[in-house]
């Protein structure tokens, strides 16, 4: 009995072997493609800050840097995109460093660190010179790309691109990335790129958003598994492109300043808040055999909690720095205090855009001062307020040119009350937008009032703009050439309003 018990137990050991060897390691199991993969948007548009912003809760592009590394360990198919406006306005991008003003040269450089892997041109791309532009391009080690812009040169056109080494690398209308999983499942991710033709300049042509977006979408179709969009046009056009392209599964957005979400069929429009107070995630899960897609989109507030990288931190903090060094060879003591906020002072893109605010008042208040008061009211665009901040407390010089960036004088208009009332109008009419303006001595209550009193479409009234205004990129009828504009005067280099931060800043002093 006891040798058919040993016999039996040596059995079941052989036996057990043998079916360990029978089956196969799961190891060495051969790796199935499901067709299925799964890959991750990061986006931001407009984005003309490096630093955070609001006392240094929101914002920062450090932080920004951070949540990409994050996003990249959970899922190494991800790709960062800006949709435009990055190099310029800032009040950084104004000083001169090394001999030459800066010029969006900090972004690129904070840009190229964080791992941004495609961008397309915003219109403010364009306030550059050619030149600096340029620079720009060359210094960039992401992608660029847009259909319906080009460059002009003698009498032709062709794509902007940036030169290393003797080298040109041309911006594509179209770009395609590609992403692979683990189990094999391979794609080829199709952008393209088109913004709207608001600032015009000598060396960019601009062709129709409509047909060049379409084409471009056409001649994606067979060389990418999916398509997506990545523009810089206001909403409403937005929603025309996806309309003529039903099939699109997304468009990042830029140009707005404040974060949306808006659908158009199956097309999803999606618009961070400026300067990475908030971005836009994008999980994508896509079946490569039945060719659908999962999309969910989520708004992400990049603050404190967010962290920050080092290395884009220490970039961001040199050019502080630089900041503060070169701002003194333009004012006298950068960092003087001249004003006390008892409230603060609100200067965020959102409401400078959409309703009156406190410092959108006393920016038009300090232009009347400008002229001695002796105009009967002053309108400044909300789209030359570019602090998209409060100032809260203590309030510097050095602040008064953050607000202001783009600086520019004052001019002192004596307009006719119909084209006056059209100009309100108009304004009013463009809420949510730069054109909505600022003002002083301006009210509405059922109908508009110049310091209390209903306007006289007979009189002449005389108006404090800012003189941006009257180029008509805003408010299109308002130009010197309008019939109705009879007189303006263009104070000269040492007259006050010739800078209407310096303008800002004396009427601040004379409070105290």
């Amino acid at each position: 009995m006891k040798i058919y018990k040993s016999f039996l137990l040596a059995a079941i050991i052989l036996l057990g072997i043998s079916c360990k060897t029978a089956q196969p390691s799961v190891q060495n199991q051969p790796v199935v493609d499901d067709h299925k993969i799964s890959f991750t948007f990061l986006q931001l548009n407009d984005v003309y800050e490096i630093a955070p912003l609001e006392g240094g809760e929101v914002g920062g592009m450090a932080r920004v840097a951070n949540l990409r590394k994050q996003l990249l360990n959970e899922n190494p198919n991800t790709f960062t995109f800006l949709a435009g406006d990055f190099l310029n306005p800032s009040l950084l991008g104004t000083v001169k460093y090394e001999g030459k003003r800066i010029r969006g040269r900090q972004m690129v450089e904070v840009m190229n660190a964080l791992g941004v892997d495609l961008v397309t041109f915003g219109n403010h791309e364009f306030d550059l010179s050619k030149n600096d532009l340029q620079q720009r391009l060359n210094e960039s080690e992401f992608a660029w790309t847009s259909a319906n812009v080009r460059q002009k040169v003698a009498g032709t056109t062709y794509p902007f691109y940036k030169e290393r080494n003797g080298i040109k690398e041309f911006a594509t209308d179209t770009h395609i990335l590609e992403a692979q999983d683990a189990d094999g499942t391979a794609i080829k991710i199709g952008l393209f790129g088109v913004l709207l033709p608001s600032n015009p300049t000598s060396y960019a042509e601009y062709t129709d958003m409509y047909e060049q977006a379409k084409r471009a979408y056409n001649s994606l179709k067979e060389k990418a598994d999916i398509i997506f969009g990545l523009t810089h046009v206001k909403v409403e056009q937005d929603k025309k492109i996806a309309e003529l392209l039903p099939a699109l599964p997304l468009i990042m957005g830029g140009h707005e300043h404040n974060n949306m979400l808006v659908e158009v069929g199956k097309t999803k429009i999606a618009k961070a808040d400026a300067n990475a107070k908030t971005v836009y995630v994008h999980r994508i899960h896509y079946d490569k055999k039945l060719k659908t897609y999962q999309l969910i989109s989520e708004l992400v507030p990049i603050n404190e909690k967010t962290g920050e990288e080092e290395n884009v931190k220490q970039i961001v903090d040199k050019w502080n720095g630089i900041l503060e060094t070169q701002i003194k060879k333009i004012i006298d003591n950068p960092n003087e205090v001249i004003h006390t906020a008892q409230e603060p002072l609100d200067g965020r893109d959102k409401p400078i855009r959409s309703i009156q605010t406190n410092l959108g008042n006393l920016i038009a208040r300090s232009m009347a001062f400008g002229f001695e008061d002796k105009v009967d009211c002053a309108l400044v665009n909300g789209g030359s307020i570019r602090i998209d901040d409060q100032l809260s407390g203590n309030i510097t010089s050095l602040d008064i040119f953050r607000v202001l960036p783009f600086g520019g004088g004052i001019l002192k208009v004596e307009v006719k009350g119909s084209l006056l009332k059209e100009v309100l109008d108009y304004g009013k009419s463009r809420a949510g937008k730069g054109a909505y303006l600022q003002r002083h001595l301006v009210a509405y209550k059922d109908k508009w009032l110049i310091n209390g009193k209903p306007i006289d479409p007979e009189k002449t009234y005389t108006v404090a703009f800012s003189d941006y205004l009257l180029k008509g990129f805003d408010i299109p009828f308002l130009k010197p050439d309008n019939k109705d504009v009879l007189s303006i005067y263009t104070p000269a280099e040492e007259e006050l309003g010739a800078d209407i931060r310096k303008t800002v800043i004396a009427y601040l002093k004379a409070q105290n």
